[in-house]
């Protein structure tokens, strides 16, 4: 394939505000769907706001998750624009909603009579906790999520106050699993001649995230607790100080681990030591082990220790600023920076037959394609 743009020719509505509808929407543009981004006339999509920074009128957030779309506005309560927003439902190959819940059926937008009316729909709701049950009626964004589902109370350090993953991880991940459910049914709409509803929610999303933790506690009735930049199941995985700075460190089996032992000044007894041979051993015995380590590694500089590890082959990274990932050599080679507009921005995280899926576009104005659509949806 040499294509960079598979998904071009397909429209995509995107009923969409904030991160999840929003990320969903970007990937498809990206790929080279259209897709037309409807939005309140007077707030517009809440991420607008979301600074500073800003950039113009819109917040920087706004215009990393929105490139390459279109804009128009709607009043759902206006008769006329509502029979609009169900012309542009009509001819889209796929829509892609996460309004708060209820707020669709208040205007008369049911999914049920509207895949009546277009079987070859492409229906994707992004909820906050799913369809049914006790929360299902609740609003939701990825906070709320992260620590309902567990997350939040495996995120940072034992006997500390629960911390929050750093990036909406959970509305990325909705966003994601939505285009995977979209393309899914796109393919089966091209055997069947049928459309789909595809649902997620925020809730299953992380439920998705804590698959290891939650398989640990059925079989063994263990909870998890943090274990700041470690990982429950090996050790040693986790960043440690070094003069300089922090340095990630991940022997992930027991080959690593003697090979970790043998190449920092100091360790040479624990390699030996038959109690920290396997890992389940060092697991058991964290916090006996995970301190020598530190201590070794401590008077030493982030270059030193990667060295050593470099040199037998034990994976390892410094730990980087947001500013050092921005200029590392490393970023600028893989070529995720893609240009949208003006300004760089991340790109999507794969290549087809290395190029990487780019609409180049920048973030629309609001209701920057009120005009042009109003004519050709007239």
């Amino acid at each position: 394939m040499t294509n960079t743009a598979p998904l071009g020719g397909l429209t995509i509505l995107e009923l969409g505000h904030s991160v999840a509808g929003p990320y969903a929407g970007l990937i498809l543009a990206e790929l080279g769907a259209r897709v037309i981004k409807v939005e309140n006339p007077t707030t517009g999509d809440y991420a607008r706001g979301w600074g500073p920074p800003f950039l113009e009128d819109d917040a920087t957030a706004f215009h990393a998750l929105n490139r390459g779309k279109e804009s128009v506005t709607l009043d759902f309560s206006d008769p006329a624009q509502l029979a609009l927003l169900r012309r542009l439902i009509a001819q889209a190959d796929a829509v892609i909603q996460n309004l708060r819940p209820g707020l669709l059926a208040k205007f008369g937008i049911d999914v049920v009579q509207l895949r009546a009316e277009h079987p070859d729909l492409i229906w994707c709701d992004i909820g906050a906790f799913g369809k049914s049950g006790p929360l299902a009626g609740k609003p939701g964004y990825d906070p709320l999520a992260q620590a309902s589902s567990g997350i939040m109370s495996i995120t940072g350090e034992a006997d500390r106050p629960p911390v929050r993953v750093g990036v909406s991880l959970v509305d990325m991940g909705s966003g994601m699993w939505t285009v995977i459910g979209l393309l899914s049914a796109l393919v089966e709409r091209q055997k069947s001649g049928q459309g789909a509803h595809v649902a997620t929610s925020l809730f299953e999303t992380g439920l998705a995230w804590m698959t290891i933790p939650l398989a640990a506690h059925a079989v063994s009735g263990e909870v998890r607790k943090p274990h700041g930049s470690g990982l429950a199941e090996i050790v040693p995985y986790q960043a440690f100080e070094a003069a300089d700075g922090h340095v990630m460190i991940a022997a992930g089996n027991d080959r690593l681990f003697a090979r970790l032992c043998a190449a920092i000044p100091g360790l040479t007894g624990l390699g030996k030591d038959e109690r920290f041979r396997q890992n389940r051993g060092r697991v058991t015995l964290r916090d006996e082990l995970i301190p020598q380590i530190a201590a070794a590694i401590r008077p030493l500089r982030m270059a030193e220790v990667g060295a050593l590890l470099d040199a037998v082959q034990v994976p390892n990274c410094p730990l980087l600023r947001i500013d050092q990932v921005w200029t590392h050599p490393q970023t600028k080679a893989v070529g995720i920076l893609t240009q949208g507009g003006d300004h760089r921005w991340v790109g999507l995280p794969f290549s087809i037959d290395d190029h990487r899926p780019s609409s180049g576009g920048a973030a629309p104005r609001l209701g920057a394609q009120d005009q042009a659509i109003r004519q050709e949806f007239q």
